[in-house]
């Protein structure tokens, strides 16, 4: 466990029912202009109806940038980018889901045409912030409400890469149930996977801390506990409304901690196939923590002692740990996210490019307590080609 340790999060978090309404007090009157950025498909459900209905009640003036494609490369979100350069803006509202707000904490801080999207993947700390922002999320979900993290592909190196700048962590989050309600399964089921592997890979990080491992275990129970319910039912709006706040605690244990080894070999699957991150992440849950287990055993007991309700307490470490890792493989089947690449058409002769790219994540390796080698990535993936 880190010795020296801090916490960055948001400044002012709304959320409970009805929290969508909080907008209204965050207007004050030297807001004249936003920019919304936010995809089509949430435009055409009408959730973005209401934040422009209090815009307009206000007199605000508003501008909807809806072209941001899922998982955006480098290319793409500066594109949005230069867009948005154009605007004389007050506020940035961004409303979606982990790529949407990912574009918007970039544009925050890339107002000045002295630097790039581009410019960042080498040097994350150049920009600072320029505009405010406010994100709410509608998945539960990347946590990237709460992240200074900004994950964008990088075409030539068939990989996505985390640019981390403290400067991206929004001012204000609104976290509203009603806009995960009609959320596809298979979208909250990989969303809700990718906030459960934030909050047990940040609560066995070796970066993890007495402040992380606040946020990370109170994440981990909201997410067992409701992770199914919230995703197979569309009228259990008080899950809903648990996992939200459990992925927005996972991204703050993000913030004061860091992921680690499932999240660095799925960063390739993203990057070259296009795979969703959060189905990425679920494929590789497992083995990972198969792998990691006997380095993370007494962590995943306690975790066990937090989680599991009727849990029988007296259980070994050893056992405790292996039923924690069950349940996650229970997780995964239940909500029927895809485990193999062969879905995919995911070719064994592409086996060592992988590997290679998933050495390249050292940002989050390193966090991995027990070391990931190429040898050992490379069982790792032959386990889900």
């Amino acid at each position: 466990m880190l010795v020296d340790y801090s916490l960055k999060m948001p400044k002012n978090v709304f959320a409970g029912e009805n929290a969508i309404e909080q907008l209204e007090t965050l207007l004050s009157e030297e807001i004249k202009n936003v920019v919304i950025f936010t995809d089509k498909v949430l435009l055409e459900l009408g959730l973005v109806d209401l934040p422009i209905k209090i815009l307009s009640d206000k007199n605000i003036n508003y501008r909807v940038l809806s072209e941001i494609p899922a998982e955006p490369t480098y290319h793409e979100a500066q594109a949005i980018i230069d867009e948005f350069k154009d605007e004389q803006t007050d506020l940035i509202i961004a409303l979606g889901g982990g790529s949407v707000m990912d574009v918007a904490k970039l544009a925050s801080i890339l107002v000045t045409d002295e630097y790039s999207v581009k410019d960042l993947l080498d040097d994350p700390l150049l920009a600072n912030k320029q505009v405010k922002s406010l994100m709410i999320p509608t998945t539960a979900g990347t946590g990237a409400e709460a992240t200074p993290n900004a994950i964008v592909g990088v075409p030539e190196k068939d990989l996505k890469i985390g640019i981390v700048n403290p400067e991206m962590i929004a001012d204000y989050v609104i976290l509203d149930g009603r806009m995960i309600k009609n959320l596809p399964k298979p979208i909250a089921a990989a969303t809700g996977v990718d906030a459960l592997c934030h909050a047990i890979e940040c609560f066995t990080s070796a970066k993890a801390n007495p402040i992380s491992n606040t946020f990370a275990l109170e994440a981990l129970d909201l997410i067992m506990n409701n992770i199914i319910e919230a995703c197979l039912n569309p009228e259990a709006l008080d899950a809903k409304q648990k996992m939200l706040l459990g992925s927005f605690y996972a991204g703050v244990a993000i913030t004061a901690s860091g992921t680690t080894g499932v999240h660095a070999l799925s960063y390739p699957l993203g990057g070259k196939y296009h795979i969703a991150h959060g189905v990425s992440n679920a494929m590789l849950l497992v083995p990972v923590f198969k792998y990691n287990e006997p380095a993370i055993q007494e962590l995943l007991a306690e975790a066990y002692d937090r989680v599991v309700k009727d849990g029988n307490r007296d259980l070994s470490a050893t056992d405790k740990s292996r039923y924690m890792i069950e349940q996650l493989e229970m997780i995964v089947n239940k909500l029927e996210i895809p485990t193999s690449l062969k879905k995919f058409n995911v070719p064994k002769e592409d086996l060592e490019g992988l590997v290679a790219a998933g050495m390249e994540v050292t940002r989050l390796l390193v966090n991995n307590r027990r070391e990931i080698t190429p040898d050992v990535a490379r069982e790792i993936y032959l386990q889900i080609l």
